[in-house]
């Protein structure tokens, strides 16, 4: 315990040093991060092409386990039984595509001014779209029957978690700016009236009038949804009460 101790204290005494000559640069004005800057926008360029090629690696794999699944299955006729259960349930999963009518949904930020001043009685954080506007319009549309559903350029399934962060959306590694758009494959008038009588799309709806605000519905006779290409393993799970 006394080794352990000589050897931890010449070590602490160095941590104080650092920080007491990091506090006299920022007394001096010096800048604590020099040398270390970080650009967020090229950060978020690193991290979405990082995802791009994950996805691509992910679709390869995937392509290469599904030939020889196949082959498999052609050799076996258990196997070949199994992968029939799974192909079953791969709608269900969202792993395919899916072709048909529905409705496209239209979210974005208020335009600002040339004289950037706010309109009365707002904010900035009253301006621009949030998390929870989203989630409002994806669960509206999944309680009026969508059979798929797409953000952006991704299909989202149940497990799908999007993110807003300032005025960006993170979903599944990508970053987007506004404008936003949720596509939803289903009955187009049950749709709509699902997102006519959500209270959380109704809040969203009175800012959009109120403070010019986007939200735009779009009835849709063919529309393709892609499939989704993320993972299906679940990491955290909690049983409901």
């Amino acid at each position: 315990m006394r080794g352990m101790w000589r050897l931890a204290v010449p070590v602490v005494f160095a941590l104080a040093g650092v920080l007491f000559a990091a506090s006299a640069g920022a007394a001096r004005g010096g800048d604590l991060r020099a040398g270390s800057r970080t650009d967020l926008a090229d950060l978020i360029r690193a991290q979405e092409r990082r995802a791009d090629e994950t996805t691509t690696q992910v679709e390869a794999l995937r392509a290469e386990v599904d030939r020889a699944t196949q082959d498999a299955a052609r050799a076996d006729q258990r196997i070949g039984a199994e992968q029939r259960r799974a192909d079953a349930l791969s709608m269900a999963a969202g792993i395919d595509p899916v072709r048909g009518s529905g409705v496209r949904v239209t979210l974005s930020d208020a335009p600002r001014s040339a004289d950037r001043l706010l309109p009365e009685g707002s904010s900035p954080d009253t301006l621009v779209v949030h998390q929870q506007d989203m989630q409002a319009v994806i669960n509206a549309l999944w309680a009026g029957g969508a059979e798929a559903l797409q953000i952006m350029d991704q299909r989202a399934i149940v497990t799908s978690a999007l993110r807003c962060v300032g005025s960006t959306l993170i979903l599944q590694g990508r970053v987007y700016a506004p404008p936003y758009t949720v596509t939803a494959i289903g009955d187009p008038e049950r749709l709509t009236r699902a997102l006519d009588t959500s209270e959380g799309v109704q809040l969203y709806r009175y800012y959009a009038d109120r403070f010019g605000l986007v939200y735009e519905t779009e009835g849709l006779s063919d529309v393709r949804v892609a499939g989704y290409t993320g993972s299906l393993d679940l990491l955290y799970a909690r049983r409901g009460a």
